[in-house]
């Protein structure tokens, strides 16, 4: 497996973000995970990234329990979520230089500019970061996702900014990650783009998991209608 969740919990104060999340996602598997504003995607997604600790549950990332080997579970994570992470006033080579020394890339300057180069930012590799779109700053952040070939790619609302070119650049990429044996798990709001390359589809609502599927069965797309469109009656 390369992900397995054991009724993972997390309130913040009075206010519960995930009640009980139970998940297995299998190793080079393309999950989609859907849900509207609020239902915990996000949140789920971070403490998958070990980012955000749970308030009960444990988390096991290619076999590494979570809680007694931190370290060696981010290693095989790239995650890329509201947040870039990135350097304001760096470059985007400095920015992937910074990422890269952390994480012991080899051939490193040879990596950078090879994905500089696939997310189309050859002409802004010598521009502060501050000065990007929002569309430049996600184009960068899938560079720094993608930096360290992470077994395990996480990402929240990755078409967020994007131009059609830039989606179907982070499309070619996924594709060629899911073929070279990557497991990917995305949140988005855009049903279509969801679902073209996923093998499954979950959908959260109130911080549990209420849908499980193959992502090509018409019964997505009814469910989707049904959590997310219409919404669940209290």
């Amino acid at each position: 497996m390369a992900l397995e969740s054991e009724d993972i919990r997390k309130t913040f104060g009075y206010f519960t973000a995930l009640g009980g999340v139970t998940l297995k996602v299998k190793r080079g598997e393309f999950l989609a995970l859907f849900g509207r504003n609020g239902a915990g995607k996000t949140t789920f997604l971070k403490i998958a990234a070990t980012l955000v600790k749970p308030t009960q549950g444990r988390l096991r990332i290619e076999g590494i329990d979570v809680r007694e080997q931190p370290e060696e579970a981010r290693r095989r994570i790239g995650f890329l979520s509201h947040n870039t992470y990135l350097y304001r006033d760096l470059t985007p080579i400095e920015n992937l230089r910074f990422f890269g020394r952390l994480y012991g890339v080899q051939d490193l300057d040879e990596r950078i500019h090879s994905l500089i180069d696939r997310v189309g930012l050859q002409r802004r590799a010598s521009d502060p970061v501050r000065s990007f779109s929002r569309g430049l700053h996600q184009r960068l952040g899938v560079a720094r996702v993608m930096l360290h070939d992470p077994s395990l790619i996480l990402l929240d609302e990755p078409y967020t900014g994007l131009d059609a070119n830039a989606v179907d650049t982070l499309n070619q990429m996924l594709d060629e990650a899911i073929s070279a044996g990557k497991t990917i798990i995305l949140t988005t709001h855009d049903l279509e783009q969801g679902l073209r390359a996923a093998s499954r589809a979950i959908i959260i609502d109130r911080g549990k998991i209420v849908f499980t599927g193959d992502a090509r069965d018409p019964a997505t797309r009814d469910a989707y209608s049904q959590y997310i469109r219409v919404g669940v009656t209290p």
